[in-house]
């Protein structure tokens, strides 16, 4: 089965940026979507950005559009997330998932994904 590994949490100021990556054991190609999530304590888990491995736009949560940024790389093993201008509200802990799309569409529900890593914390504070 496939394995998803975040790395790149870390806390930061209001302001300032970081860099999630997911790796995955194997190849993740057309007819999957890798996303990220976030929850934080109370709170339910959220799609904050998705990317439909086998092309199309990335979506992202209305909150985190034009700060953050979903890309792959080529081998379509490493899914990153660029998170630039972070906010307290953005402290939670991230998770990247992936699970079966339907074209290029990424479902929004975490229901639909079957594979998770193990999460990793982004803390945004002064």
């Amino acid at each position: 089965q496939v394995q998803l590994v975040e790395s790149g949490g870390g806390s930061v100021q209001p302001g300032g940026s970081l860099r999630l990556s997911c790796a995955a054991s194997e190849y993740i190609g057309g007819g999957f979507c890798v996303a990220w999530f976030r929850q934080s304590p109370g709170r339910e888990r959220l799609r904050v950005a998705a990317l439909p491995m086998g092309g199309g736009a990335p979506d992202y949560l209305s909150s985190v559009k034009g700060r953050f940024t979903i890309s792959r790389d080529s081998a379509k093993t490493t899914v990153s997330l660029q998170m630039n201008n972070l906010k307290p509200e953005d402290t939670a802990v991230y998770y990247c998932a992936a699970g079966r799309s339907v074209g290029s569409y990424c479902y929004g529900g975490d229901s639909y994904y079957s594979l998770w890593g193990q999460g990793t914390q982004v803390t945004v504070s002064s």
